[in-house]
Parts: C-alpha cells; structure tokens; sequence
C-alpha cells in the first residue's frame, strides 16, 4: 500500500505511521526524519534546512522534493510507503503524482489524522525529544528510555513557533485534504483519542 499521511504538526501522524510500519512492514518515509538527519549531518542542504526548521517556517519544496524522490529509490520503499509531512502542499502533490507516475506507481489512499489546535499547543509544548536518536516523551523525561541520551524541547515546540506552524499548515497544506477528496482517495479519522483507538480506526479506514 502506497500512503500519504495528512493532518498537523502534532496531530499524530508519525505514531500511527509507526503502527502500520510494525504491523504490516511498509517504509516510513517522514520528511522531518530526512531533514534532520540532514542537519545532523551538516551537509549543505541540512545547513540551509535548519535555518528554514528553526525559525518554524517549511523548508522549500525543491529541497524536500529531492530528500524524498531519493527516499523513494530505496529497496524498502518498493513494497509499499507511507509518506509522513509530504506532499505539504498541491504543487507538491501533483509532482509526487507525476514522479509515482513515471515509476508505474500510484497512491491507494491519503489518510488525513484530524485533531484541533488547541489540542495540538498543548502536546507539543509538552513534548520533549531526544538529541541522539530523535524519540520523543512528554516533559519530565530527561534521559531518553531508547539510548539514554539527553531530551530536550525542540525549537519548533515551543508555543510561539507551533501557532505559527499550524498557521502556516492551515494555508498552504490544508488544501491537500480537497485534493486528495477530488482524487477520491482521502480517508479522515478523528486524532483526539488515545492512540490505540485512533490506531484502530486508521486500519478499518483502510480495509486493513
């Protein structure tokens, strides 16, 4: 199954993402996995990324687009993906039409996981993620329960950045949702319950 995950920062779409990935072994391909692992690395595109991530705004489309398209090249992708933060946008949803196309490729579905802002300030302001490997745990974690390294709070998770993310998802992702409606591909699931029921629900959506 070829899966586009849909909804806000801290909507959940990556826990459910991990739920598909340990049930059924599709490739989690996350955007702000790629970009970090970028920065990480200091290569010239992490260093032009990070500057883009810290100050909450998106990160280009060109930029993201060549992270992803190589992503999709990779042998665990062949049997089915689920793309996490991409497409953000419907440019950017035409052009993985188009790339998918040229591979003989095509997406079975575009998940959208639906949760209110207000709900979303008060998750991520609490969240804190580790350093080394990325986990995240909500505030009062100090040492990461994966590799032991240190937790700390994001830039993009503090609450001025979020409001400015969500507004910024609200203008130029939102309108996927009537995209992916008018393809007849889009599945919605309400993300405000625990993440097991929601995880539930996500499978029926998909005839999983």
């Amino acid at each position: 199954m070829n899966l586009v995950l849909l909804g806000a920062p801290g909507a959940g779409k990556g826990t459910q993402a991990q739920k598909l990935v340990e049930e059924f072994g599709f490739a989690h391909i996350s955007t702000g996995d790629l970009l970090r692992a970028a920065v990480k690395s200091g290569s010239p595109l992490g260093v032009e990324a990070k500057g883009y991530m810290d100050a909450g705004q998106l990160v280009p489309d060109e930029l993201v687009i060549n992270l992803v398209k190589e992503r999709l090249g990779e042998k665990d992708a062949q049997e089915g993906f689920i793309l996490d933060g991409f497409p953000r946008n419907t440019a950017q949803a035409v052009t993985l039409d188009s790339e998918l196309a040229d591979l003989g490729r095509s997406l079975d579905a575009a998940l959208l996981v639906d949760v209110k802002d207000e709900v979303i300030v008060g998750r991520l302001s609490s969240r804190r993620t580790c350093r080394n490997c990325g986990y995240t745990a909500p505030a009062g974690v100090d040492v990461c329960p994966r590799c032991g390294g240190e937790m700390y709070q994001r830039d993009d998770d503090k609450p001025e950045t979020i409001q400015h993310r969500l507004d910024t998802y609200h203008t130029q992702t939102e309108p996927l949702v009537q995209y992916y409606k008018g393809h007849s591909i889009l599945k919605a699931v309400d993300g405000d319950r625990p993440a097991d029921v929601v995880y539930a629900d996500v499978k029926a959506s998909l005839g999983l």
